[in-house]
């Protein structure tokens, strides 16, 4: 008679099973290394921008209540995301603002969240006992979705670790949970403590990380959900036993949503980005979800176009949305089916494609739901989602192909691999960026707009007002375009009709702060000074935090005589932004109007520091140590 595996049996496959799994992790934490090496040195883009090198509250990791009180009001993606903040507060602190540290913190972040997917796959796959060695299938999905093209937006873009990071606490949350849950004889060994104590680890470990990511991002929201739906589906067998074995943790994982709701309401309305009542129609966001999540499987199969931003497009009837809208429905429909029939009734294979299908629609549930008023889609969304797509495709081949499969998983894999590297290719500067964004969808005015912001700042101004010109074609009521295009008109001297841009800026929007900041500007050269600095004084208003315009009414405060008063705007621009090179020089040359001779030099030497080919800043270094001092002329 054949005897029953004993626990000896079962450690001494464990040391095995543990072997192989190290290999499995070096291979996909080496191979994802291999295709983001690329990505080290690519540029801030975007909100990037904002959200680290304009983001005072991350200068300081300590005490911990700066970085974990994010900005709020200025629709910054850290709004109401403390532990996406204090991530970037690690970095800062590690290496400042230089961008390699952002993107290997993200890359650390997304192999990690491979790894936790492996083992969660892995897990399962052993748990309903499927066709195919579990270690090789799930070494398949982890490896494919590290790879995937469509991950790159997540990883490659500094900001979106909200994605990444918040993805890596979901599959922490679920893989606890299914440590918790294995039999005991499974369970590694720890001197002096009880199975109990080490399920009830596992268990508060399980809620520690879902805590973490409802602090990351808001779709976490579905992960007490999710874990409950696993457990019923493939470990308690139905929704009552589910909840009678393990209602503790659920009540654990229950009350992170309370954490949820406080950042939520802190962050309001995100700046007015989204959220009900920003001036998007709910029906009309909703209805172009439809053939966005479409889009998204599409791009799953088949990751060609990317693009990085696909604007804010409307479906003009609901008819246009039918089929796609069948399509979700009908992916609604059938995962409802597998997972709320009585588990002896539908087959492991069915309810295992339920749960699939539940995954991807909880994780995309909440930026399909709740209205935005930027993009209507965003590769980004899919970080998670795709794993259920990956999931299903590796297990439905191989049960197609057997072991034949893995060639072509490993070729996939190369093949991902190489166009991930060829994607972060384009993330090397906001230029390249923009520029494929506007090629691929020429209707997007965003991508114009920012295609021109990029022209203007290579000085390539013509071009500049080209772009600038045909968003506002595309969108007359655009105040970032027309706010650009005045800053282009006013570096060719046009001031006049600059401000005349300027003001159709803040018509479309009176609480644009930077377009009253840049119509101050314009005044200022047009010799309407008192009315320049009013303009400033209502950027100011409006935003505080805006180094700019400090600097901006010090120089028009100089101009009035109140240099007082403008020595305390300038020592403000250098607070808000120690690395404003012009503020330290037009600090110093405010000091030295006053006698302050020595601290007038450091701030010209601060100035030379940050930016050596500073004319003015050297010009007055060289004539304070002649011995000028006070006769020195600013």
């Amino acid at each position: 008679m054949k005897s029953e595996p004993t626990r000896i049996d079962h450690l001494r496959s464990g040391t095995v099973a543990r072997s192989s799994g190290w290999l499995a992790a070096g291979l996909i934490a080496l191979a994802a290394l291999v295709a983001y090496h690329n990505s080290f040195s690519g540029a801030f883009v975007l909100d990037d921008s904002s959200s680290i090198a304009g983001n005072p509250s991350i200068r300081h990791l300590w005490p911990l209540g700066g970085p974990l009180s994010p900005p709020h009001g200025r629709g910054l993606t850290v709004d109401g995301r403390p532990i996406l903040n204090l991530s970037l507060a690690v970095n800062y602190a590690l290496g400042g603002a230089r961008v390699w540290g952002y993107h290997a913190l993200n890359l650390i972040i997304h192999i990690v969240a491979g790894l936790v997917l492996f083992g969660v796959v892995r897990r399962t796959l052993e748990r309903i006992r499927a066709a195919g060695d579990p270690m090789l299938l799930a070494l398949a999905v982890a490896l494919l979705w590290t790879l995937h093209p469509l991950q790159t937006e997540s990883v490659t873009y500094v900001i979106q670790r909200a994605e990444s990071l918040m993805g890596l606490f979901y599959l922490l949350t679920l893989y606890c949970f299914i440590r918790l849950s294995e039999p005991e004889s499974l369970l590694v060994p720890l001197r002096g403590t009880s199975a109990d104590g080490r399920k009830g680890r596992w268990a508060w470990l399980s809620i520690a990380c879902c805590l973490l990511g409802m602090a990351t991002k808001e779709v976490m929201v579905s992960a007490p959900v999710i874990v409950f739906l696993y457990d019923t589906t493939f470990v308690s067998g139905g929704f009552r036993d589910a909840w009678r074995r393990h209602w503790r943790l659920y009540a654990g994982l229950a009350s992170t949503w309370l954490l949820l709701a406080y950042v939520v309401a802190s962050a309001g309305n995100r700046g007015g980005t989204s959220g009900i009542g920003i001036g998007v129609g709910a029906w009309a966001y909703w209805l172009t979800q439809f053939p966005a999540v479409v889009k998204y499987v599409g791009l799953a199969l088949w990751p060609n176009p990317l693009v990085f931003d696909y604007g804010t497009e409307w479906i003009p009837r609901a008819g246009d949305a039918l089929p796609y809208a069948a399509a979700v429905i009908a992916l609604v429909a059938g995962s409802g089916y597998a997972l709320l029939r009585p588990g002896r009734e539908v087959p492991m294979g069915a309810r295992a494609l339920g749960f699939a299908g539940a995954w991807f629609l909880a994780i995309l549930a909440p930026t399909s739901l709740v209205p935005g008023n930027r993009q209507t889609m965003a590769e980004h969304r899919m970080y998670l989602a795709l794993a259920a797509v990956i999931a299903v495709g590796v297990v439905v081949i191989y049960r197609l192909a057997g072991r034949r499969s893995l060639a072509l998983f490993a070729a996939l894999a190369v093949v991902f691999g190489v166009l991930t590297l060829r994607r972060n290719a384009d993330y090397r500067s906001q230029l390249v960026l923009y520029q494929d964004t506007a090629d691929k969808c020429p209707g997007n005015a965003f991508a114009q707009c920012n295609l021109g912001t990029e022209l203007f700042s290579k000085g390539r101004t013509y071009e500049a007002i080209d772009r600038y010109e045909t968003a506002l074609r595309l969108r007359p009521d655009y105040p970032v375009a027309e706010d650009n295009l005045g800053n282009a008109l006013a570096r060719l001297g046009h001031f006049d009709e600059a401000a005349g841009h300027y003001l159709a800026a803040i018509r479309l929007d009176p609480a644009f702060a930077n377009a009253h900041s840049n119509l101050g500007v314009a005044l200022y050269q047009l010799g309407r000074v008192a009315d320049a600095t009013a303009q400033f004084r209502t950027a100011l208003r409006l935003d505080p935090d805006d180094a700019e315009a400090h600097n901006n009414l010090g120089t028009a405060l100089v101009r009035m005589g109140r240099v007082d008063e403008a020595i305390s705007c300038y020592r403000e621009a250098v607070r808000l932004s120690p690395d404003y090179a012009s503020a330290h020089c037009n600090l110093g040359n405010a000091l030295l109007r006053k006698g302050a001779i020595e601290e007038a030099t450091r701030h010209y030497e601060e100035a030379l520091r940050l930016q050596p080919d500073f004319p003015e800043a050297r010009r007055m270094l060289d004539q304070v140590r002649a011995g000028l001092g006070g006769n020195a002329r600013p």
